[in-house]
C-alpha cells in the first residue's frame, strides 16, 4: 500500500510539472511574439515582415511585433535570435544574407545558419531585375554584354554580399566579362547611384519603380520564367542563360530547440496568410510573391541555400573580417 501510494504521488508531481509546458505549448502564442528584422524600416524584407505580421496577428489573436536590428549584414539580427530563449516568441526574418550567403563571406560568424535555427515557414520569394542606365547605349542583354567586352562597365549594390552583388557576379561568371562592383551602403544610395549613372547597371527586386516611371531601362530578370508582376520583363532563361537566378527569399525561423508543435502552428498559419488575397495585393508593389511551403519544404530549402552560394562568393573573391 505505501509503495502504491508513493507511486501515486511521483506521478501527479510528474504531471503536474509538464503541465504547464504542455499548456503554453498549447496556447501558443498567449503573449506577443517578435519578429526580428535584419534591415532598417522601409526595405522590402521589413515591409514584408509587417505585413505578415498583421495578418499572423488577427488569425491567432497576439500581437507580432517588428524589431529592426540593421548592422553587420544582418550578422547582428541573425546571433541575436540565434541565442534567444527557443520559446516561439522571438523569431528571425530568415533571409539571403544570413542564411545563404554570408557563411562563406565572414571569416567569423557568431551563428551557423544551418545549426542554430529552426525553420517555421516560408513567407514570400523575390526577383532581381537588371536594369541600365539610359544613358547606356543598350537595350536588351545581348547588348550588354556586347559592350562589356569592348570596355569595362560598373554595377552597383547596397553591400557586399547582397543579393544584388551576388547577382553582377553570377551575371559576370555566365557571361564572361570584365565588370567592376560597386558597393553602397543601403538601398537609398545604390538607387541614386545608378539613377544618376555613378554605375552602368544594377540587380535589384523595388527598382522596378524608376523603370515605370521612365528613369531606368529593365532588360531580364534573374529567374526561370517572367516573374508574375512583371510579365513584360524577359528571363535570363528564356534569353539562353538558365544559370543566372538569384531569388531572395524570407523565410520565418526560431532558436533551434523550438517546439515542434509551436513550428507547426506558425507553419500553419503563415501559408493560411499567404494564401489571403489581400496579403498578395500589398505584397505586390514591391514586387515579392508569396511563397508558402510546408515546413519541411522550408528548412530544405534553407539549407540549400546555405551551400548553394559557395561558389559564387569564392570567386567574387569578397570577403568580410
Amino acid at each position: 500500500m505505501f509503495k502504491l501510494r508513493c507511486f501515486q504521488v511521483v506521478a501527479a508531481v510528474v504531471l503536474a510539472l509538464a503541465a504547464p509546458a504542455t499548456f503554453s505549448q498549447e496556447a501558443y502564442p498567449n503573449r506577443p511574439v517578435k519578429i526580428v528584422v535584419p534591415y532598417p524600416p522601409g526595405g522590402a524584407t521589413d515591409v514584408t515582415a509587417r505585413i505578415f505580421g498583421q495578418a499572423l496577428a488577427e488569425l491567432l489573436g497576439q500581437q507580432f511585433i517588428v524589431d529592426n536590428k540593421p548592422g553587420g549584414g544582418t550578422n547582428i539580427a541573425a546571433a541575436f535570435v540565434a541565442h534567444s530563449a527557443p520559446d516561439g516568441y522571438t523569431l528571425y526574418v530568415a533571409n539571403f544574407a544570413s542564411n545563404g550567403v554570408n557563411k562563406w563571406l565572414y571569416k567569423n560568424l557568431s551563428y551557423d545558419p544551418k545549426k542554430d535555427f529552426a525553420a517555421a515557414a516560408m513567407m514570400v520569394r523575390s526577383p532581381q531585375f537588371l536594369v541600365v542606365t539610359l544613358s547606356l547605349p543598350v537595350n536588351s542583354v545581348a547588348d550588354l554584354v556586347r559592350l562589356a567586352k569592348t570596355r569595362k562597365l560598373t554595377y552597383g549594390s547596397v553591400g557586399i554580399g547582397s543579393p544584388n552583388h551576388i547577382a553582377g557576379e553570377l551575371f559576370r561568371m555566365k557571361t564572361n566579362i570584365n565588370v567592376v562592383h560597386v558597393p553602397y551602403k543601403g538601398s537609398a544610395p545604390a538607387n541614386l547611384g545608378v539613377l544618376g549613372g555613378e554605375v552602368d547597371f544594377m540587380f535589384d527586386t523595388t527598382i522596378m519603380q524608376y523603370v515605370h516611371q521612365g528613369k531606368l531601362k529593365a532588360l531580364a530578370v534573374a529567374h526561370t520564367e517572367r516573374w508574375p508582376t512583371e510579365p513584360d520583363i524577359p528571363s535570363f532563361a528564356e534569353l539562353g542563360y538558365p544559370g543566372i537566378v538569384v531569388a531572395p527569399f524570407f523565410a520565418l525561423v526560431a532558436p533551434a530547440n523550438t517546439p515542434v508543435s509551436i513550428l507547426d502552428k506558425l507553419n500553419e498559419a503563415t501559408r493560411t496568410v499567404a494564401k489571403q488575397p489581400d496579403v498578395a495585393a500589398k505584397l505586390a508593389p514591391i514586387s515579392v510573391l508569396p511563397f508558402p511551403l510546408t515546413r519541411k519544404e522550408t528548412a530544405e530549402f534553407l539549407r540549400d541555400q546555405s551551400t548553394k552560394w559557395e561558389a559564387v562568393v569564392k570567386a567574387s573573391g569578397a570577403k568580410v573580417d
